[in-house]
Order: C-alpha cells, then structure tokens, then sequence
C-alpha cells in the first residue's frame, strides 16, 4: 500500500504566512470519536463486469506478473497481533474481522495457537528500511519483519510460488494517525485473504491506488465471498476459476444478473506510470507536475469518460493549486462533474466537492462553499473516513463564519475536533489543520 492520504490535502495556499490572529483559539480536545459500524452499499454493477474484475485481481500481481493459479486459505483463519501495537489499533482490527465474518462469510478470528496471519505494528521507519516507498504491506512465508530479506532470498516470499495459503504476516505502522492504520489494516488484511491486485478501473473498491475508499467496499466483500466460495479452492487454473464464476456470482449476488454490463477498458500501463510518478515521493514539483498531464493527455487520448479522467484532473489540481488557482479550481470543477455521474463514486465527488469549496473560501464566497459541501458529512460518515469528515467540517465552520452565523460555526467546529484526532492523528496535527484551514479566510474577514 502507498502512503495513504485523508481529508483535504494540498488546500489553496494562503496570501499570507499564518499568523496569531489567523489561528484559532481551543480549549482541551474534546475525545477521539469513532465510527459505530459500516453501512456498505451493495455492488452496482453487472456480475459479467465483477466476474472480469474477480479474473484480474486474483490472477495478476500489481506488477503486471500473473499468477498461475487461485490461492487462499483452506480451513479456518485464525490472527495473532504482535509487535507494539497503537492505541485503538486492535479495535479497529476486532472491527475489520467481524465485518469480514458476517459480510464475507469467512471462518475468520484471533487465535491463541499457531495462526495463519501475523498482524505486527512497528514503526513507519522500520517499513521505509524493508519497502522505501511502502505505508504498509503484506508478505507470505513469515511471521515478523525481521525475518524478510532471509525469507526473500529463499523465495519464500514469491506469491506466484504459492499454491495455498498457509503463512502471511502484515505490517502496519503504529506511529501513524488511526485512521491510516485502519486503512492499513483493510486494505493489507484484504490482500492476505484474497485478491493482491490493484485496478485503478475499479470505481468500488480499496483495490484501487487511488485511496479514495479507505475500508473495504460491498464490492469488496462480494470478492472475498466469492474466493471462499464452496466452488472454488487453492490450485485452480484460471480457465477452471472462470468456468464457475458466472453461476456462484448469479448465487452470491443474484442483483448483478439484472444489471447491463458497461465495461470500462483497460488502464494503460503508461497512464499508471504517470500517476504513480505524479503522486509519489520522487521529483520536484515541474517533474511531477509534468506527469500529472501526460496522465491527463493519456487518459483524454483513451477517450474516456469515467472516473479515471477524473482522477486525472483531481491529480493535475493538487500539483498545481499552490501556484496557480485557476487552473487547479478548471481541474476540480471538470473532475467533479465526472464523479457525480455514478453512485459509485460519491466518495471521490466528496473529495473534489471539498477542495472546490476551500478555494470558494480563500475568494470570500461561503455560500458557495455551503452548496458544495451540503451532503458531504453524509457521504464523508458512510465512508468512514474521518479525515473528510473533519475536513469537510472545518470548511463548513469557516463558510458559516464567512455568512455571518459564528455561533453555528462554532458547534460545527468542535464536532469536528474528535474526528480530526481520529484522521489526522495528535493534537499538534488537529491544530495544525485547524489553522491551515481557518487561514483560508481572507484576512479581511478573520476574527
């Protein structure tokens, strides 16, 4: 998993340098708050597409390497957390599984043998010495860190090695917010149960680098359903995996036979290159700006019109919105016309809903900021995902001040502190958001 990413990043930069006045003045952080529980949306698309998505997640590595045969664990599937794990961590975790048993149908708990997965939290800086580039990952044949560069010398940890499922481990970070832990969580604990691809063509799911779902999907949990259908078992062949997939999906999600197919096409790997390029670590700010529109001329070039055009206007604003506001807000505004097309990518129009109403902010327009963000908690709550929320609520306060209602500013404002320290983590990174958004505020208008 790349680093994750939460709430509104790269927001319109101030004019000025934040100063004591732009700051906002708090008491004590209220607690941390967390989510109750998951409410997924089922999957809306065709069986005949999800059937195609089945095919390329378990049978292709996020390399492009393919994989000879299914994998998965046979008989039941039993955790043990070591390491030095955060506060909360386990919780979240206890969460994870029992969704994971009653949404996927797996035979899945903590155990106090031997057990077939090893959740370890270390430090991000132990992940960067294996992985440079890694938030967290997952790895066959081991059970601590410590004991990969000899495992991958062995072969041991070569996934198309594989012909079942018997060892993995998963390290997520302990030093990071909870909900990037969480996110962790989902997305490597997925992986080690089921598919180990990623496709950005995928508008419903965490298998997706795009990180704009950060728990796992209705979609999601149909795939792990499906892995551990009865039909299927470790060592089939991709020809045998497809012959039953039509009728266990027809079983499993009798909805999706109703639905028309509308596949997208492939995702060329050179669009990938430029995302990843524009997005990671590496390069300064020309060389990746100039990635984010090779990725758009690409993605223009392909003729399409789904979610992956809107990720690339969505990556060309980030880049670009420190320097030059009107293109990025022509980016924003494009990408969230195509999010808002489909149900599917509620999620992804919060994000962009978001980043447009900072920038209505920064020009002094709080009405226009409360009509995008109308319905974004919402979707933000659905989504679980904390950062958006408290993102989405501390721009909400900002456009209530900016309307003259500082009292319904205010409440908006502390409700929003303890998502924030769940998304964003310490009380210095609650404030420090606190601060960048409220410095959003044209200087005229701050208290």
């Amino acid at each position: 998993m790349t680093t994750p990413e939460g709430g509104v990043s790269g927001l319109p930069v101030s004019d000025e340098m934040p100063s004591r006045a732009a700051q906002v003045s708090l008491p004590v952080l209220p607690p941390m708050k967390v989510f109750a529980g998951s409410a997924p949306l089922a999957p809306t698309r065709a069986n005949a597409e999800i059937a195609q998505d089945f095919m390329d997640l378990s049978f292709r590595l996020e390399s492009g390497r393919s994989l000879p045969v299914l994998t998965r664990f046979e008989g039941p599937i039993r955790i043990a957390v070591t390491g030095a794990p955060a506060p909360g961590m386990t919780d979240d975790l206890r969460r994870l599984v029992t969704r994971l048993r009653t949404e996927a149908g797996l035979d899945l708990d903590f155990g106090t043998g031997a057990n077939q997965i090893t959740v370890q939290a270390v430090s991000s800086k132990k992940i960067r010495q294996y992985l440079p580039d890694a938030a967290c990952f997952v790895v066959p044949g081991i059970t601590s860190l410590d004991q990969y560069h000899a495992a991958r010398r062995r072969g041991d940890t070569d996934w198309a090695q594989l012909q079942q499922r018997d060892r993995i481990a998963i390290f997520v970070p302990n030093d990071v917010s909870p909900q990037e832990s969480r996110d962790c969580l989902h997305e490597e604990l997925a992986q080690a149960l089921g598919p180990l691809n990623d496709l950005y063509r995928l508008p419903d799911s965490t298998f997706n680098d795009d990180n704009m779902n950060t728990v796992l999907t209705g979609f999601d949990m149909l795939i792990l359903r499906a892995t551990y259908a009865p039909e299927l078992r470790s060592g089939m062949t991709r020809d045998q995996v497809a012959r039953r997939l039509p009728a266990l999906l027809a079983r499993l999600n009798p909805e999706g036979q109703r639905r028309a197919a509308r596949p997208l096409p492939p995702t060329p790997a050179a669009w990938i290159e430029a995302v990843q390029a524009a997005l990671g670590p590496k390069g300064n700010i020309a060389a990746r700006t100039a990635a984010a529109n090779r990725a758009l001329v690409i993605a223009r070039s392909e003729g399409w019109q789904d979610h992956r055009l809107a990720f690339s206007h969505f990556t060309v604003a980030r880049l670009v919105q420190s320097f030059d506001r009107d293109t990025a807000f022509a980016h924003l505004t494009r990408a969230l016309r195509i999010y808002r097309a489909r149900p599917e990518t509620a999620p992804h129009a919060a994000h962009v809903a978001a980043q447009l109403a900072a920038h209505a902010i920064h020009g002094g327009d709080g009405d226009m900021a409360l009509a995008l963000l109308d319905g974004q908690e919402g979707v933000a709550r659905r989504s679980e995902n904390a950062a958006l929320l408290a993102s989405v609520q501390m721009l909400r306060a900002e456009a209530l001040e900016l309307t003259g209602r500082p009292q319904d500013a205010g409440s908006v404002r502390l409700d929003s502190l303890g998502w924030a320290r769940y998304g964003f983590g310490p009380d210095w990174a609650v404030r420090a958001k606190l601060n960048e958004i409220s410095a959003l505020r044209p200087a005229s208008v701050r208290g």
